[in-house]
């Protein structure tokens, strides 16, 4: 196994261990009936399990920068890291957006407005409904032999998500500033999350549309 590999391979450990260390802490806030409460910034009011959270998520997308481009100025592309690498990115903002619907269990200080908590969970949908249909279309590409390439819009969703998913876990901080005043869903950190859904509505239609003819069989 070659070094992108590895980074890769330890990405997903790591989420795991975010996942199974959540729970665990998720289980003593729950016993003790404090809520853990983050070093103050600027009475941002952060749960420290989201966080945690926050700082794993962090770590994990920056390993994702970091394999691929090793892999490519190494020349060490395989159809290993090309498998385990999408499965990786999956798992970690899937796996952090799901925490980010249930303050009510992680972070109870940190109950969001029901509008904004309900438009959040129709974004989360509609990001994990269109990774499962590109993803149904390569593996049928795969099987006619056929290369579906990443578009920009895609990568832009990508981008967008990293900068959106660290802000909703911190509370909206560092623009709770300026935006504490405004209603929740128009806050800077849902906007951000929004033109991500926005940008995944987008690159999964032109997808579809760009590769229409692996439903036909056609190359």
């Amino acid at each position: 196994m070659n070094l992108p590999n590895k980074i890769t391979l330890s990405r997903i450990i790591l989420i795991v261990a975010m996942i199974i260390g959540i729970f665990v802490l998720g289980i003593v806030e729950a016993v003790s009936k404090e809520p853990f409460i983050a070093p103050n910034l600027g009475n941002s009011h952060i749960n420290l399990i989201y966080l945690i959270i926050c700082v794993v998520f962090i770590i994990a997308a920056a390993t994702d920068y970091l394999d691929g481009h090793l892999a490519r100025k190494l020349n060490l592309v395989t159809d290993f890291g090309k498998f385990l690498d999408p499965i990786a990115d999956k798992l970690l903002n899937d796996a952090t957006m799901i925490f980010l619907l249930v303050p009510q269990i992680y972070a109870p200080e940190q109950r969001r407005d029901p509008v904004a908590l309900t438009i959040l969970a129709v974004c989360v949908i509609i990001m994990i409904a269109r990774d499962l249909v590109v993803d149904a279309l390569r593996m049928i590409a795969v099987k006619n032999n056929i290369v579906i390439a990443a578009n920009k819009y895609g990568k832009v969703k990508t981008v967008l998500q990293m900068i959106a998913i660290p802000m909703l876990l911190l509370n909206d901080w560092p623009f709770h500033y300026f935006d504490n005043s405004w209603a929740e869903p128009l806050q800077v950190s849902n906007l951000f999350f929004y033109a991500a859904t926005l940008m995944s509505l987008i690159s999964g239609i032109i997808y579809l549309k760009q590769n229409k003819q692996v439903f036909k069989g056609e190359k």
